[in-house]
């Protein structure tokens, strides 16, 4: 296979080119290890070293690395790894890897992140933060429920309760345009129209 672009990333890590596409991402002291120059050949045996020790190795480091700061989903775990530029295959091993250790597992961080914000998100807004994270959403429904099960509507309430009291807002004395406004802002937090209603006991058109 022919070198036919070396282009230079930062002072020290150079992306190769090989045939006209691109192969993957060396330091540059490297370069001289295998005899990398462009136009010339890259012998099997040095691509195969590289794709099968080096860069392998380099990928699990990498992710080992990311995991130890910070939690990550899958998602999220592979868009780091993708950026650093590692070739699609060895992202997957890396990611296989890191999870044979329960060190990555969507359900737990899916878990963690329902526990954390159940008391002051709704599910709407949890489900929605959790798909932007890439998690699937048959695992946040097996995690939801359990979790929070038939609780749902209850914990739902004290929510809308705890807004409503944060805000100074009484049903009781609120205009019919300050209860519209209530609504509409509950609405966007998630909450289902008839759970609004339920709570606050309005009897009011839908938003």
């Amino acid at each position: 296979m022919r070198v036919t672009k070396i282009k230079e990333i930062n002072k020290s890590r150079m992306q190769i080119e090989l045939d006209g596409e691109f192969a993957f991402v060396l330091y540059k002291g490297e370069l001289a290890t295998y005899g990398i120059q462009e136009e010339r050949d890259l012998s099997e045996e040095s691509y195969q070293e590289i794709m099968t020790r080096v860069l392998p190795k380099r990928a699990k480091l990498r992710a080992m690395n990311l995991l130890k700061s910070r939690s990550y989903t899958t998602s999220q775990l592979r868009e780091k790894l993708q950026a650093g530029k590692y070739p699609e295959p060895l992202i997957e091993e890396a990611i296989r890897y890191v999870a044979s250790f329960g060190y990555v597992d969507d359900a737990r961080y899916a878990a963690d992140y329902i526990e954390y914000n159940k008391e002051q998100k709704s599910k709407t807004r949890i489900f929605t933060d959790l798909y932007k994270k890439g998690i699937e959403k048959t695992v946040m429904e097996e995690v939801w429920e359990r979790i929070i099960g038939d609780n749902r509507p209850e914990l739902e309430k004290e929510q809308i309760c705890r807004w409503i009291q944060k805000k100074h807002f009484s049903p009781e004395t609120a205009s019919p345009e300050e209860k519209q406004k209530m609504m509409a802002f509950l609405y966007r937090k998630g909450f289902s129209i008839e759970t609004i209603r339920s709570t606050l006991s309005l009897d009011i058109t839908p938003i």
